[in-house]
């Protein structure tokens, strides 16, 4: 059994250095991307990323080996090369994931937390979900299936989560034109947590932003269109427990809606975010259309 080391917790002193310098440099440029309880909330959220996560790893890990034991076409070695192809193919799976936690209510209950700050700094990565780790997995379960070992994909998974750190911040505008074209940056993620129509469900990369060039959900920084960070509809609360399961309330919420059809039910857990049985909702489309037709 390969024993690959715990990066994610080694890394955790980096992380509290980074804010910290980020938080002095950005005072000393009169840029306000702080507020103490926002970001207390989101390393409060980190914390119980972390804890959970002590939990969580091993269902994900025993999930990933049952097939990579029982199941597993091929046996792909671990290697220098083998990484290279996996650091491809782990992305790949991040993008879809990503891409479906906006497009699918019951996976946007978990990954909403990630975008409930209206500010951006380095603590608004730490911001993760308590729930969500349970049942992701299943976009990397096709990994071990062709034969690649849980430990090498949990680690690869750790250094995708590890890159998305620095890319949380309003310092760096842009980076060199060769890193922008290829890789997933500052610039690009601020798109993604924009609540501005033009902005919704946009840059979903992990670390290449080369998936959302080839499916059609790229979507520039406009220097006429400053990022609104946050939801459409912010949740007013710095409490991590309500940050942690306020979308999940509403979704059962809207799940118990009485004299509606079993169809129409188990649509809410499929539909994107605010889908309505009786049509009253707007999703992120909607939104995008009315803002085209404004500008």
């Amino acid at each position: 059994m390969p024993n690959f080391p715990p990066i994610i917790i080694y890394a955790i002193p980096f992380f509290v250095f980074a804010m910290l310098l980020e938080f002095f440099v950005a005072s000393a440029k009169n840029i306000k991307s702080y507020t103490a309880k926002d970001a207390f909330s989101s390393i409060a959220m980190g914390l119980g990323n972390v804890f959970i996560g002590l939990v969580s790893k091993l269902f994900v890990f025993a999930a990933l080996y049952y097939v990579y034991e029982n199941l597993r076409i091929f046996t792909i070695p671990i290697t220098w090369w083998s990484f290279i192809i996996l650091f491809f193919l782990d992305d790949f799976s991040y993008y879809w994931f990503h891409r479906t936690s906006h497009e699918n209510r019951f996976f946007w209950a978990s990954h909403v937390v990630h975008h409930s700050s209206k500010h951006y700094n380095l603590s608004t990565a730490l911001r993760q979900t308590w729930t969500g780790s349970f049942y992701s997995f299943i976009f990397w379960l096709w990994l071990p299936l062709i034969g690649f070992h849980p430990g090498m994909i949990i680690f690869q998974m750790s250094i995708s989560l590890l890159y998305q750190f620095w890319i949380h911040t309003e310092l760096i505008q842009k980076m060199p034109k060769h890193i922008e074209l290829f890789f997933n940056t500052p610039s690009h993620h601020r798109v993604h947590h924009g609540s501005n129509p033009i902005y919704l469900d946009k840059n979903h990369a992990g670390i290449l932003i080369i998936w959302d060039k080839l499916f059609g959900t790229f979507q520039p920084e406009l220097k006429s269109e400053k990022v609104k960070y946050g939801l459409v509809v912010n949740i007013k609360t710095y409490n991590p427990i309500f940050i942690a399961f306020n979308e999940w309330g509403a979704l059962f919420k809207d799940l118990n809606t009485k004299n509606i059809s079993v169809r129409n039910r188990i649509r809410y857990l499929y539909k994107p975010p605010g889908w309505k049985h009786d049509g009253t909702g707007k999703l992120s489309t909607d939104l995008k259309e009315e803002w085209l037709k404004e500008n």
